[in-house]
């Protein structure tokens, strides 16, 4: 059983202090992105600012969950992956197509749980879900990366239409299970 040393309306966490860290140091990302594209500095904070997403998880469940975390934590994650995939679309590494596809997806899928949070409802973020994420992550990881995303571009752009497949039949699936409950 985990010891929450924060009460639920917590926001100076551990997780939390993650969670504002990778926002804080996206935009060193992006800038990256936009001034060398795939370089190995660009790929190395990548690796970390996906890694520390596990991180603030299992921060949050070694002393306790927050509602802030709950909202703080996805935001950064849009943020980072939504943001990373603009700009390899300004760089011409990704097609504008399927990175509006994700973030239409995205975006629905924030609102819509802020909606429900103001009716006391969480939804939590299914185990397809968090493929559809490491799917994401990975097709990002594939354009910065040196040798492959400048040499061999199809690399990371068949890997996301991958993840466009699985974050539209991850959108189905908690749309699906919203008209459920509702119908109820």
């Amino acid at each position: 059983m985990t010891t929450s040393f924060y009460g639920p309306t917590a926001i100076a966490t551990p997780a939390n202090g993650v969670s504002l860290a990778r926002v804080l140091v996206t935009p060193l990302l992006l800038a990256w992105i936009a001034q060398d594209g795939a370089t190995w500095k660009a790929e190395g904070l990548w690796l970390v600012l996906c890694l520390t997403d596990g991180l603030d998880g299992i921060l949050a469940r070694r002393f306790g969950s927050t509602r802030s975390g709950a909202f703080l934590d996805p935001l950064a994650d849009k943020f980072l992956v939504l943001g990373a995939m603009a700009f390899l679309v300004s760089t011409d590494a990704f097609w504008w197509l399927p990175v509006a596809l994700i973030a239409v997806r995205e975006v629905a899928m924030s609102i819509y749980r802020a909606v429900v949070a103001t009716r006391g409802v969480s939804v939590p973020a299914r185990r397809s879900a968090k493929v559809k994420t490491f799917v994401q992550d990975l097709a990002v990881a594939f354009a910065l990366l040196p040798g492959v995303g400048d040499d061999h571009p199809g690399v990371a752009r068949a890997v996301l239409w991958v993840a466009v497949a699985l974050t539209l039949w991850t959108g189905w699936e908690y749309w699906r299970e919203a008209r459920r409950a509702h119908a109820v």
